[in-house]
């Protein structure tokens, strides 16, 4: 007896319980779907997170604070940058020094104090610095602006009732400065303290651009990226290092500081991070990067989503008791037809496999129809989920969040579930099937 022949003995003797077995099917293919779309809300969470943390170019950085010594802690210096670009797989070495006071800025009739720091823009470019508008310094006094600059300067005639943010903590639109920035002079004012009296120093920039924002949307950038050459010029009014103002409470306010406040290293891709991290811990560097965190994120979804697909399969061993009865049924109903393929010298392998073979079919149809009523689900949930968050709760979700989604290994692993489950539930009958006798099979009786 060929597959051929078996399989058209199961169609005909299915056709004569439709019933029963279109009963059996949907109740496979609703433990599919079932578990499906619970796994598919873990990849889908997955997903829009990985892709958030991938879009922005701290994903390749590390953040290199200094290096451990005998003394506890040395700064980064120009020494060490040298040495750091030439690691392997190092794409890009940035470097800031910050402004040890915060200058007031003033543009037309608007004025605003602001954290200012001294940028290498060549390495910032190289590390994947944008910008949203304008262009990069090329001379001394030229500067760029963060993006939320603008949030940080106000009216010079603001009036002492006046209600700067609104409820959401934003600059109010009467007070925000609504010209481009690209192109404008700035004022830069610094100040020391001399004798007890506060002298100022005004320095005159030009802006010559805008950076991105951050691919975060609740981190705020409202930073002057100023050069080295007005940094040398602060530095030549305040006598100090890096504009420190001198202070009688702090007497040591104007000792000299060394090497840069922030350093970070950008990998040429996610997979170097772990070696060069390696690399600089072995020479003593104090390094972090975000790419552990991102390991760390990547196993507890791996395990959510391990989690949702057991709990998913349950519904799965649920439907299997209808396919254990089904199959029961099946097996009593033809017991005659067991007895005549017993009589002409079948063999009970070739019994067994008839059985499990239609055990098998119905898996399939049930996994089949499942797969197609999830990925249903699934558009419905990606379509319709965020309105409703966004109408009840009013906290509209990141352009293409994804609640749910189905990869082709989330239907692998539930069609093959399905199969081992239904092949499974259909082994007892089978077996039963071979064990029939033919006398009694052939006057009907079991």
């Amino acid at each position: 007896m060929n597959f051929k022949d078996q399989w058209r003995f199961v169609r005909s003797n299915m056709k004569r319980s439709k019933s029963r077995i279109f009963m059996t099917v949907l109740a496979t293919a609703m433990g599919v779907t079932f578990l499906i779309v619970l796994a598919s809300v873990g990849f889908g969470l997955h997903s829009t997170l990985i892709a958030d943390i991938l879009q922005d170019r701290s994903v390749t950085q590390m953040q290199i604070s200094g290096i451990e010594n005998d003394d506890g802690y040395a700064p980064i210096t120009d020494e060490e940058i040298a040495e750091l670009e030439k690691i392997d797989g190092m794409n890009a070495v940035t470097r800031q020094q910050r402004l040890r006071q915060t200058p007031r800025f003033s543009i037309d009739d608007y004025n605003g104090s602001t954290e200012t720091v001294v940028t290498h823009f060549p390495s910032e470019l190289k590390a994947g610095m944008e910008l949203a508008e304008g262009d990069l310094p090329e001379k001394s006094y030229e500067v760029v602006v963060g993006p939320h600059f603008i949030e940080n300067i106000f009216p010079k005639d603001l009036p002492a009732d006046a209600e700067i943010y609104d409820k959401e903590g934003m600059l109010n639109e009467d007070y925000k400065y609504d010209e481009s920035l690209v192109g404008k002079e700035i004022e830069m004012v610094v100040e020391q303290n001399v004798d007890n009296e506060i002298k100022e120093h005004t320095i005159t920039l030009t802006i010559t651009g805008i950076v991105e924002p951050p691919a975060k949307n609740w981190l705020q950038d409202q930073q002057v990226y100023i050069s080295e050459e007005v940094l040398a010029d602060v530095e030549a009014f305040t006598e100090t290092s890096r504009g420190a103002v001198i202070s009688e409470d702090q007497p040591t306010s104007g000792e000299e500081v060394e090497g840069y406040d922030n350093v970070y290293g950008y990998a040429d891709s996610l997979e170097e991070i772990q070696a060069i991290m390696d690399d600089l811990t072995e020479k003593d560097y104090m390094v972090y990067s975000a790419a552990s965190e991102l390991e760390s994120l990547n196993s507890v979804f791996t395990i959510a989503k391990a989690g949702l697909i057991f709990i998913g399969t349950i519904a799965i061993l649920i439907a299997s008791i209808g396919i254990f009865n089904t199959m029961t049924m099946a097996v009593t109903e033809r017991s005659s037809d067991i007895g005549i393929m017993k009589a002409i010298g079948a063999h009970p392998k070739k019994i067994k496999q008839i059985f499990l073979l239609e055990s098998s079919y119905i898996g399939l149809l049930g996994a089949v129809i499942g797969t197609v009523v999830a990925f249903v689900i699934s558009i419905l949930l990606n379509i319709g989920l965020p309105r409703i968050i966004e109408s009840a709760f009013g906290q509209e979700l990141p352009e293409g969040f994804q609640f749910s989604s189905i990869p082709p290994s989330l239907i692998l692993i539930s069609v093959v579930i399905c199969l081992i489950v239904t092949i499974i539930s259909g082994l007892k009958p089978a077996k039963r099937a071979t064990e029939i006798d033919v006398l009694k099979a052939m006057r009907r009786e079991m």
